[in-house]
């Protein structure tokens, strides 16, 4: 018996994780961008950074795409949880006002499936090229006796790069500064224990179309999560940020006061919000409180910045301009907490 037919017989396949890496090379080809050193394959992934910064300061970010693969599961589809998981990194960086430079993502499979494989990964390269970084390593695990043969886990890892100066710091936040938001696709990545319970996902027909959402609900709710790098990094460019928040699991309350000084808080105009038809959806269907989804969910808001008063209008354009229908949604208070009105 070899070497390779043993590890089979334990129920690790080596010549699929051949296969594997021979059909995700194609993508991850995709993403090389000026920096990139070294090819696929190798022990690690090397970077060159970039020339002409004064003070460069070196920003990371680790996440995973959560109990949302569960409906990539269930819908067999396996494409779109990779810029799910590029996303929860790269919009995590972007808060510190760095560029993402590179990423590299973890697969944990129970049993390799190289088309499988190759699926997650054109989703990460596809994340990648979205937020302008570059895939230039990972790891497949295949882990049988861990995970069920059809399921895996998915995470990852991004790098960015700032200069020191333009770091955002939440304490150059004002009272009066204006608080605008930028659109989710969706739920994004956050909150799926609670989808998954109180829309019965299991027992539901996920690809009969929903009227209202314009689509089957697996579809809907596999919609990935935004990436803004590229309409944000303009807005850096264009005027003084103060800061950014990153709309995730917590939702509002959690995460938006983490980019405001401690002692403030922001007041939010609730008729300037556009919640989008999957949050109505879930409410009713699911039996949530409007309170809790804000308290979980985006509801529609996958980003916040705050800016001067009179920067609002040029930082409004410049998201526009970007593809972002940016609306302002309210203002910076001399009071701690989310207060919707």
């Amino acid at each position: 018996m070899t070497h390779r037919e043993a590890y089979a017989k334990s129920g690790v396949n080596v010549e699929a994780g051949y296969e594997a890496v021979r059909l995700m090379a194609s993508s991850v080809a995709r993403t090389r961008v000026p920096g990139v050193l070294t090819d696929l394959g190798g022990f690690g992934g090397a970077f060159e950074l970039p020339k002409g910064l004064q003070d460069p300061i070196l920003v990371s970010g680790t996440d995973g795409v959560g109990t949302k693969l569960k409906l990539a599961f269930l819908m067999d589809r396996h494409d779109t949880v990779g810029i799910d998981c590029v996303a929860m990194c790269v919009n995590d960086v972007l808060c510190c006002g760095a560029r993402p430079l590179f990423f590299l993502d973890y697969v944990a499979v129970g049993r390799n499936v190289p088309e499988r494989v190759a699926a997650i990964v054109s989703g990460v390269a596809e994340g990648c090229v979205q937020a302008g970084c570059a895939l230039i390593g990972g790891e497949t695990a295949e882990m049988p006796g861990f995970y069920p043969a059809e399921e895996y886990d998915l995470a990852g890892f991004a790098v960015g790069i700032v200069e020191r100066a333009k770091m955002l710091d939440r304490r150059n936040v004002q009272s009066g500064d204006v608080l605008i938001a930028l659109p989710s696709s969706g739920l994004h990545s956050n909150g799926f224990s609670l989808v998954r319970r109180a829309l019965d996902v299991e027992h539901r027909d996920l690809r009969q179309r929903v009227e209202e959402l314009g689509c089957p609900l697996g579809e809907a709710l596999l919609t990935p999560t935004r990436i803004y790098v590229k309409p944000v990094t303009a807005l850096l460019e264009a005027v003084d940020v103060h800061s950014l928040a990153h709309i995730t699991g917590g939702g509002f309350h959690e995460n938006i006061p983490r980019s405001v000084p401690e002692g403030m808080g922001v007041r939010i105009r609730r008729a300037e919000l556009r919640v989008p038809p999957i949050f109505e959806f879930l409410m009713r269907e699911g039996g949530i409180d409007e309170e809790q989804m804000f308290h979980v969910f985006n509801m529609g808001v996958g980003m916040t910045t705050t800016v001067a008063e009179d920067d609002a209008e040029v930082a409004l354009r410049v998201l526009r301009e970007n593809g972002v229908e940016a609306r302002p949604i309210g203002s910076v208070v001399d009071e701690e907490g989310v207060v919707l009105c």
